[in-house]
């Protein structure tokens, strides 16, 4: 039986406009320059062995190295325990690009990529199941979720292109960093977490 949770949930926080479906979403994300997929959990449990969890999706990953040109894959894993977490989360949480393409598939957990693209905020919320590829040069910020948790393949074109590249706009600060609360689809407010993902 296949196992799949909650897709992401895309959303424009200017304008408060949420989009659901995977269809929708993809198609969505597709006029951003934006791949969304969403894959099958049904392989091994999310706690399994990393060497596991690349033998399970050995066909996907071959596949998408070919898509995108990828010369290795690994996988993160990434909890509330991780060793300097803060200073972490703090090196991707502020607008920036990379030299290459950021594409994840998330095995659990859940994280947001904020998008900022011609002009626009776009705030995609994945978890289990999602696969999504940020293609270089685009200007984003991801955080971790209220659990602060996740785990998920990642794919490399060169690992030196993982160097982000801040672009010191300040963006990043008006928007909400986490995942949840009633102020997620506006301005930040003060909240306890704010000062634990931000630097």
């Amino acid at each position: 039986m296949e196992v799949m949770e909650r897709m992401a949930v895309l959303r424009f926080p200017d304008t408060d406009m949420q989009i659901d479906g995977e269809p929708e979403i993809r198609a969505a994300l597709s006029e951003l320059g934006i791949d969304y997929e969403r894959w099958s959990l049904d392989r091994v449990p999310a706690d399994c062995s990393a060497d596991l969890v690349l033998d399970a999706y050995r066909g996907e990953i071959e596949q998408m190295k070919q898509r995108g040109g990828y010369v290795t894959a690994d996988v993160i894993d990434v909890t509330p325990q991780t060793p300097n977490l803060d200073a972490m989360l703090a090196r991707f949480d502020k607008e920036h690009t990379h030299d290459e393409d950021e594409v994840r598939f998330i095995v659990a957990g859940r994280g947001i990529f904020f998008l900022h693209i011609g002009g626009r905020i776009a705030s995609v919320e994945v978890g289990p199941g999602d696969m999504l590829s940020v293609p270089r040069g685009t200007t984003h910020w991801f955080t971790l979720c209220e659990e602060r948790r996740i785990r998920a393949i990642r794919w490399f074109q060169d690992t030196s292109g993982w160097t982000p590249h801040y672009t010191d706009s300040g963006m990043d600060r008006g928007y909400q960093p986490l995942c949840f609360g009633p102020a997620y689809l506006g301005a930040r407010v003060e909240n306890p977490f704010a000062k634990t993902l931000s630097a």
